[in-house]
């Protein structure tokens, strides 16, 4: 038993070790991040989003499901530390004669563990011999480091969150809470704001670039929700979207440039969402032509010269296509509060005549 607890506590130091150095320290998207908790992590979202969207009340609601975020974070650096602890009391244990007094059980040996990681050794328990000592010093050392990544990790995601939530605030003043794309073009026509709606595009392409790093670098982020009522990054981030859908296929306006350039970074967020999450693609808008005439019409209302009426409807189609699908299924996953065209979209007729083409494809041989 002695040889398999070391081969066992080794083989689970290097499994946490790997995965420490692909979470806090590799500065790259990874598919494998958080490989250890990640599926715990992934049960532990659907209980607790089950228990939160069971409150009527949406502020409670909301609280509930915004604790999440904070709460996986500290179960993760929980899982890591107990993996560590239990890894080390193995090896210590299937050398239990390098300590004095020897442990009679597992449980000493974790004991002698847990207070030389954090450290808190009481003297009570020696290691007397060189493996034992060797043990007991890198354990020691591996404290010391897994308590510096952890702070650092730490100022990372909440760094990330914080410049990821500036953008997403100061977006009500345009786009209202929750936010619309219409709205967005509303605003900047109805105020003489055609330049800020630029500065806007130019702004938010920014803002998807460095969400695409930190998100994907640090994907627990996903789960930290906006703290204002009403908001909600993913809302935010297809309004402008959708905006810049809207002014590249109907509407003549000088802001067409760099929506085009928003809607090339958007989408390359989307593609890495998609990948990361395994969502399936789907090539509907999401959107009913219902709804894009009353768009239309409010911004022709609102002074915009609109392209022709056919053609800019299938041009928006194309575009909205490349983004619709993998963003709802977003909103639902994280339980986000419905905007205008992003959120819960079930109950459109076009799903209903989707669901019956799926359907008859499957039935069919």
């Amino acid at each position: 038993m002695g040889w398999a607890e070391v081969v066992g506590g080794l083989f689970i130091l290097l499994v946490v070790f790997f995965d420490l150095f692909e979470s806090v320290i590799l500065p790259r998207p990874a598919v494998g991040k958080f490989g250890v908790v990640k599926y715990f992590l992934r049960a532990m979202w659907i209980v607790w989003r089950w228990v939160g969207v069971r409150s009527k009340r949406p502020a409670r609601r909301e609280s509930r499901l915004a604790a999440f975020g904070p709460t996986a974070v500290l179960t993760m650096f929980a899982l890591w530390a107990a993996a560590i602890v239990v890894g080390y009391a193995l090896i210590l244990d299937g050398h239990s004669a390098g300590l004095h007094p020897m442990p009679r059980t597992f449980g000493a040996s974790l004991y002698f563990s847990a207070t030389t990681l954090v450290p808190l050794s009481y003297g009570d328990v020696v290691p007397v011999d060189a493996a034992a000592r060797v043990t007991t010093v890198a354990e020691s050392a591996t404290g010391i480091i897994v308590a510096a990544l952890v702070i650092t990790l730490l100022f990372s995601l909440y760094q990330a969150f914080q410049d990821r939530e500036k953008l997403v605030v100061t977006l009500d003043a345009m786009a209202g809470a929750p936010p619309s794309g219409a709205q967005i073009l509303e605003t900047a026509a109805e105020r003489g704001m055609r330049r800020e709606l630029e500065r806007t595009f130019d702004d938010w392409r920014r803002w998807a670039a460095a969400v695409l790093e930190s998100h994907l670098a640090y994907p627990i982020l996903f789960f930290f929700r906006s703290s204002h009522d009403n908001e909600a990054w993913l809302n935010s981030f297809g309004a402008v979207m959708d905006a810049a859908s809207l002014v590249v296929s109907t509407v003549d306006d000088d802001a067409e440039g760099p929506a085009r350039l928003m809607l090339t970074v958007g989408n390359h967020l989307v593609d890495d969402m998609t990948w990361y999450f395994s969502f399936q693609r789907s090539t509907e808008p999401y959107v009913e032509r219902e709804e894009f005439d009353q768009a239309l019409a409010r911004l022709k209302s609102a002074g915009y010269l609109c392209r022709n009426h056919e053609p800019a409807w299938n041009e928006f189609v194309r575009l909205r296509s490349r983004y619709a699908y993998p963003l709802n299924l977003m909103a639902r996953r994280l339980a986000i509060i419905p905007a205008q065209w992003i959120g819960d979209r079930s109950y459109l007729p076009h799903q209903v005549r989707t669901s019956r083409r799926r359907r008859v494809r499957e039935s069919s041989p």
